[in-house]
């Protein structure tokens, strides 16, 4: 399976990982102009993204971006003063320089209602023209919810108890419960004789979304999704993605960062273990120590 395939098949799976792209390159370097490559949270790389010299470095910054959720481009081997380019030099004897484009690739926004009306299916079908992930349901079973997950109860009174009650239950930062205020009352004090904490019904909202006055089932839908995109504006919906930083040391000769694992070069010097990105700089080292320390 190609770059681009992968990327298509693990966005579509909701597996976030990050695309890095070679943007510009002078050569000579391994990495060519329009080179891409996946890296997964764990550090793996599928594709091409260029060399020894490269590659731990790209890894490390696409790994800070899936946990910051930010692209950013990198600078190798050049004398960029651009702000916001991340410069890392290059020491490497091949004297190639690229630049290299990071985007982190996150889950799409996670959305759960539960209830069948007009108002729900148009919710739906306005969420999904977003490229949300929405999963409709005519029963309060909940699967695999995080802290980003958002939960939206509609029964029209069918069962707005047993939904909020198994939604409170997930990890979902936000349940909306669409009913009256009257009708919304209700549901909270049967929560509280079940057992319902104060904490817990601080997540639960009602009426759900933005207060438009009365309005159409149809802007009650628009309604709910815009207080939704709100909400995730302001980064507290943002599923955080748990990363592996790949153990690293810098080589003492040039400043790169060499992947400890991968590394094919190392020299031990008074107790100590150095690891060099190429064959050059540990012979550099090895003729003269002292120069380096």
């Amino acid at each position: 399976m190609d770059v681009l395939s992968l990327a298509a098949a693990l966005r579509e799976a909701g597996e976030p990982f990050a695309l890095a792209t070679v943007t510009w390159r002078q050569g000579p370097s391994s990495g060519k102009g329009g080179s891409k490559a996946i890296i997964r949270p764990d550090g793996s790389v599928t594709g091409w993204i260029g060399g020894a010299c490269a590659r731990p470095t790209v890894v490390r910054e696409a790994l800070a971006s899936l946990s910051d959720g930010t692209s950013r481009l990198l600078s190798l081997g050049t004398d960029e003063t651009r702000p916001d380019v991340v410069r890392v030099p290059m020491a490497c004897s091949s004297e190639g320089a690229m630049e290299v484009y990071v985007e982190p690739i996150l889950p799409a926004p996670d959305l759960h209602i539960v209830g069948s009306s007009p108002m729900t299916e148009t919710l739906a079908a306005l969420a999904a023209t977003l490229g949300w992930r929405v999963r409709r349901l005519d029963e309060p079973s909940f699967d695999d919810l995080t802290e980003a997950s958002m939960v939206v109860v509609a029964t029209q009174g069918d069962f707005d108890e047993p939904a909020v009650e198994a939604a409170l239950s997930t990890p979902a930062r936000y349940i909306g419960l669409v009913a009256s205020t009257k009708r919304a009352a209700g549901v909270v004090e049967w929560l509280r004789s079940r057992g319902a904490t104060d904490e817990a019904l601080a997540r639960l909202r009602s009426p759900a979304g933005l207060d438009l006055g009365s309005v159409e089932h149809d802007e009650i839908a628009v309604a709910i999704l815009a207080e939704l995109v709100g909400l995730r504006a302001t980064g507290g919906f943002t599923e955080a993605v748990a990363v592996s930083q790949p153990e690293t040391a810098v080589d003492p000769v040039c400043d790169m960062t060499v992947d400890v694992v991968a590394a094919r070069f190392v020299t031990e010097h008074d107790g100590t273990t150095y690891y060099f990105c190429a064959a050059g700089c540990q012979r550099a080292f090895e003729a003269d120590p002292v120069s380096f320390l």
